[in-house]
């Protein structure tokens, strides 16, 4: 019952920073969210959630130390790939976050801020992308081309660490179907998938700004 709830609360929070991302994203314009947006994306990141933390237990029930390796390597590439965007950017070092921070100051609250970035992208796909060579720090643009990537690579490690668990299961799950929980897993994620590309391409508020299509561009 609590994992249930715990999960529920995540994902209603996960929901809610879609919303706020789309609001801060096209803050020009009146946002209005359709019902049937809301059910999309609540359906798209309860099964992305859901599967992927449930990859990563069932994994680290076997092999223990290679789940910190997988979630050290997750989290560091996350974190510094927002940095490494911004010096390949060439832009100014951010100054206008706060008046009253320092270099120093400013630069702990953007270590803070790729942490916290760092750790969502770890479960599921940020509803805001950092772009630390934005002056809001958000990037405004949708990227298609990350978030499939994004996906494709998501898909393919959480494929790979339910074969490791397959191979290396123990005797405690003898009583419970392997192949068919491999299955219902893969295709739990691929459901969060589906229900994403139905929400950008039918439920999205402003799918009307975009400059193409999520099909199209795919």
């Amino acid at each position: 019952i609590f994992m249930v709830l715990s999960l529920l609360s995540i994902v209603y929070g996960a929901l809610r920073c879609n919303i706020l991302a789309i609001k801060i994203k096209y803050d020009d314009y009146n946002v209005r969210v359709k019902p049937a947006a809301y059910l999309c994306i609540f359906m798209w990141r309860s099964f992305e959630i859901a599967t992927r933390v449930t990859v990563l237990v069932l994994f680290g029930s076997v092999l223990q130390i290679w789940v910190f390796v997988v979630v050290l390597l997750n989290f560091l590439g996350f974190f510094f790939y927002p940095w490494i965007l911004f010096w390949l950017s060439k832009s100014p070092f951010p100054e206008n976050i706060e008046k009253e921070l320092s270099r120093l100051g400013t630069t702990i609250v953007l270590c803070l801020l790729t942490f916290l970035y760092a750790g969502i992208n770890m479960f599921c796909w940020s509803a805001a992308q950092v772009e630390l060579s934005d002056p809001d720090l958000i990037s405004k643009s949708q990227n298609w081309y990350r978030m499939t990537v994004y996906y494709i690579v998501r898909l393919m490690e959480n494929a790979f660490l339910l074969l490791m668990w397959y191979i290396y299961r123990t005797d405690f799950y003898l009583y419970v179907c392997a192949p068919m929980l491999f299955l219902q897993l893969l295709i739990g994620y691929c459901m969060g998938i589906f229900f994403m590309l139905v929400f950008y391409q039918f439920c999205h508020p402003c799918k009307k700004l975009f400059s193409s299509s999520i099909t199209e561009a795919l």
